[in-house]
């Protein structure tokens, strides 16, 4: 009975979501490539209910606030008026003061001020917390620009993928409940460049389509590789990050997040865009040349 459920499904032409219920699908991500309606065929166990995801996400939030903690712990001493800058940046003036406190203890306790930076980026972007752009503005004003690049491109594919490992495990449910139809919408879409999605992925994080919160809690849902979902990120956040590291050099005489992006900034992250989507058009022209 389960098993001609299951073909059923994945004879459906519909989307990822039609047809499943929301307590008992599951994507099976074995690198196939196969399209995400063909691939939901496995169920989840009946006990993973919407309220037991929200148990086991706030669980897991509180587990990595404390690692933070710990984090903090180990921070230099700090006066009363530095221990107020060292929250996450919300504005530029916040960013401000906390690149200043940074800067004063980043020689002297390299290691320190390092693992804080790498630590903080990571728990922003897997908890989709905002404050990781006032992150990546401020590498540009405490690293070199070879390793501020490196830092936030790695911090950026490691927090979204534990962001997406969260959503694997438990977010499921509140996926299918909270955005069912704009989900369907976007698994139709991956279902077209399942052939590169890489590329597709690439353009999707230097363009802004597609909210990242929105892409990282949806992609295991809809059959996205774990490791092309890796990969697409980590390359495809470069060149914002470009645009935000540089304007760190100069992150003084900055009053908004917005000044750090210029009309010629808009246009090179269009063309790369443009660029990132080139390889899909030869790939497709020889195709129709050799078939």
């Amino acid at each position: 009975m389960a098993r001609r459920r299951a073909d059923e499904v994945g004879r459906q032409s519909g989307s990822v979501l039609n047809d499943v219920s929301p307590r008992t699908a599951e994507p099976v991500d074995d690198g196939s490539g196969r399209s995400g309606s063909e691939d939901v065929k496995e169920q989840t166990p009946e006990g993973v209910s919407t309220r037991m995801s929200l148990f086991i996400l706030f669980s897991t939030f509180l587990s990595a606030a404390f690692i933070m903690y710990l984090v903090y712990r180990n921070f230099p001493e700090l006066d009363e008026e530095e221990r107020k800058t060292i929250v996450i940046p919300k504005d530029m003036d916040d960013a401000k003061a906390l690149g200043k406190v940074l800067s004063k203890y980043k020689d002297a306790y390299y290691v320190q001020v390092l693992v804080a930076f790498f630590t903080t980026y990571i728990f922003l972007q897997t908890f989709a917390i905002p404050g990781s752009i006032f992150l990546s503005i401020l590498s540009g004003f405490l690293y070199p620009f070879p390793l501020a690049l490196f830092l936030v491109c790695l911090c950026s594919g490691l927090g979204a993928s534990f962001c997406y490992m969260l959503s694997y495990l438990v977010g499921r449910p509140i996926v299918y409940k909270y955005l069912t139809e704009k989900v369907t919408k976007w698994a139709q879409q991956v279902d077209k460049h399942r052939d590169h999605l890489i590329n597709y992925i690439i353009f999707l994080r230097i363009t802004p389509f597609l909210p990242n919160w929105f892409i990282n809690i949806t992609s295991p849902v809809i059959n996205v590789p774990l490791g092309v979902f890796f990969i697409g990120t980590f390359l495809g956040v470069a060149p914002p990050s470009f645009v935000a590291i540089k304007a760190g050099t100069t992150l003084y005489q900055l009053t908004t997040a917005g000044e750090a992006v210029s009309w010629n900034s808009v246009f090179v992250l269009m063309f790369l865009a443009v660029v990132s989507l080139l390889p899909v058009f030869f790939q497709k022209k020889l195709k129709q040349k050799f078939s």
